[in-house]
């Protein structure tokens, strides 16, 4: 057969049911073939929607996703996609069109150098010179993609090699494959788990943080077991939202810049940090420095790059988490661990949480976020369809207003652009979520910038009739990047504003899709469940008060010093006198008011805080 059939096969082989992708003159041989295949195409309207769509598709299932675009442009706008999945290790193969072998390197028509282009941004790149590489090295693909830490890899495809007749008795499908020096770890260090195991024994104030890792390794039921059993709460990065319900007593929700204040304080305040698949970026440590100062850290990764990159690690497990927190468990069980453990801790922060109850039922107009994030979480718990959502959020405030008060209680249900911060993610990713889940319902929380800048698979959805309910928070901002001017560049707003234009009610309605606006609160909860219902591909304008921002930790700051979004002086904390007294009598002080002033005052400086 020829290559491109060969491919087909492969693909078929590897058990890929949808592809997403876009022609081209390079790929003419492999779209030719694809017409006699049972596979499915999806044709988005960019290639950027392609990549986020096969990224949403592999995160939602756990399977590879699968892209395809041609040489050229094709491949570049291939890029942003490939790139935002590379950062949260989500498996996709990207396969780029090529200009013939022979023409490599001359500049010929829609030639870029592909492995160039994608080399910093995959696991691994092929480029392939002839038929007979094609068993195996869509075999090898695979394999890399979805082993070890996940990622995408890239083939890169020549025209020629698509012709090129293959004979599958010396070559068969599938190959059989051995890849030298990968050889990814699963097994933890047995010596290791039990250090571990002795310091969790041992703590007194313990917290876990549940990475983007959990969720890929499908470790939520172990990372249960060891949180129940040790009696330790939990607190989640943003690709680590799902991994452990937030409805659970020992949930404390996200840590970090945008994290809450009982995350935030846990962490800062533990004797031993279990991070499970964490990365730390810096949007979770803040200030290195001061991050967990006396706390032992306990760091699970399936990538030893990742132990001590960022921060400084005790007892380093490098492995699979499922496999690790099951031999934990088991070690603690074996010592007679019990959950009775830690309840002052405990109780300090279930404290903290019902102080910092937020209030989310706002009837202002224009509509208040959390109004809309409360009305959300309500008619997908009235129409029981809890186990059977998938939300996805684009990038910016709408994606901290969703990460911060919509309550996610099972993996792989929030999908969001984390390492990368890619806006344009949400809508395409969604749109390969429902394909992968279709009988889940799957709802786009997107900004206006961000849902401007894949606003074209709107056709996509109406093509295909794929039923994506878009909330829309509309704003006319750059919510995120307008907040930051007001706080740390003196409210100098420069080139945030987008201006009336344009009417996406009506841009959707000349895709063929119903729409809503919405500017009343009171029209929410109806018009969700009228999209909800409705089972067809659905957009919700929701015109939202743009003033509105989540308090947040300033970059490189401490953890503890997260400031109020409306407060003129950023760098300062004001903290009333009532929050005062209660401190120093949880240290047993007796001092007179003014003597407590003065004490507080010297021992804050350094946290920024005005008394």
């Amino acid at each position: 057969m020829k290559g491109a059939e060969a491919i087909i096969k492969a693909l078929e082989y590897e058990k890929v049911e949808v592809i997403f992708g876009y022609p081209g003159g390079a790929l003419l041989p492999f779209y030719d073939a694809l017409y006699d295949s049972d596979l499915i195409h999806i044709l988005t309207r960019h290639e950027q929607g392609a990549a986020h769509a096969a990224d949403g598709y592999a995160r939602a299932s756990g399977k590879v996703g699968v892209c395809v675009a041609t040489s050229g442009p094709g491949a570049t706008n291939l890029v942003t996609g490939v790139a935002t999945a590379h950062a949260d290790s989500s498996p996709i193969v990207a396969i780029t069109g090529q200009v013939p072998t022979k023409l490599i390197g001359n500049d010929a028509f829609q030639e870029i150098d592909a492995l160039g282009l994608f080399m910093p941004i995959v696991k691994h790149n092929f480029q392939l010179r002839s038929a007979k590489e094609i068993p195996e090295t869509i075999r090898s693909a695979f394999n890399i993609a979805k082993t070890g830490r996940p990622g995408p890899v890239h083939i890169d495809l020549p025209k020629d090699v698509q012709e090129e007749e293959l004979d599958l008795d010396k070559y068969p499908i599938p190959a059989k494959v051995e890849l030298p020096g990968y050889k990814p770890t699963k097994m933890g260090h047995p010596k290791q788990i039990k250090l571990a195991s002795s310091h969790i024994f041992k703590a007194e104030r313990p917290v876990i943080i549940a990475g983007g890792g959990v969720n890929i390794a499908n470790a939520t039921s172990e990372l249960m077991q060891l949180a129940e059993l040790c009696n330790i709460p939990v607190c989640t990065t943003l690709m680590g939202k799902g991994s452990f319900p937030e409805n659970h007593p020992l949930a404390l929700g996200m840590v970090g810049m945008h994290g809450t204040k009982p995350a935030n304080h846990a962490v800062s305040e533990s004797d031993l940090l279990i991070a499970i698949g964490c990365r730390f970026s810096d949007r979770i440590t803040g200030d290195i420095n001061s991050f967990a100062p006396h706390a032992k850290i306990i760091h699970i990764d399936i990538d030893p790059a990742e132990i001590g990159k960022n921060v400084r690690v005790d007892v380093p497990i490098v492995g699979d988490a499922k496999l690790i927190l099951n031999n934990i468990v088991s070690n603690l069980i074996k010592i007679s661990m019990n959950n009775n453990g830690n309840r002052e801790w405990v109780e300090y922060l279930q404290s903290l949480k019902k102080s910092c109850t937020p209030k989310m039922d706002y009837s202002d107009v224009p509509i208040k976020p959390q109004r809309i994030v409360k009305e959300l979480m309500n008619v997908i718990k009235e129409l029981n369809i809890e186990r059977k959502s998938i939300i996805t959020t684009d990038v910016g405030q709408n994606q901290m207003w969703m990460a911060h008060y919509f309550k996610t209680h099972f993996p792989r249900s929030f999908l969001s652009s984390g390492g990368l911060g890619t806006m344009g993610f949400g809508f395409p990713s969604a749109i390969g979520a429902k394909i992968a889940k279709p009988d889940f319902k799957v709802i786009s929380v997107t900004g206006d910038g961000g849902f401007m800048m894949n606003i074209q698979e709107l056709g996509t959805i109406a093509d295909y009739n794929i039923p994506v309910v878009i909330c829309l928070f509309d704003n006319r901002t750059l919510g995120m990047v307008y907040q930051w001017q007001n706080l740390f560049y003196g409210k100098r707003q420069c080139s945030v504003n987008f201006g009336e234009a344009p009417d996406f009610v009506k841009v959707a309605e000349g895709y063929g899709i119903n729409a809503l606006r919405i500017t009343n609160p009171e029209e929410i909860e109806e018009c969700l469940k009228e999209a909800l219902i409705s089972d067809e591909p659905y957009l919700l304008d929701f015109a939202i008060d743009p003033s509105e921002a989540l308090s947040m930790v300033p970059p490189g700051g401490k953890l503890k010093n997260i400031i109020d979004p409306i407060t003129e002086h950023p760098n300062e904390k004001v903290i009333c006198f009532d929050e005062i007294k209660r401190r120093f009598l949880e240290k047993g002080s007796n001092k007179n008011e003014n003597a407590l002033l003065e004490e507080l005052s010297e021992s804050e400086k350094d946290e920024g805080i005005k008394v």
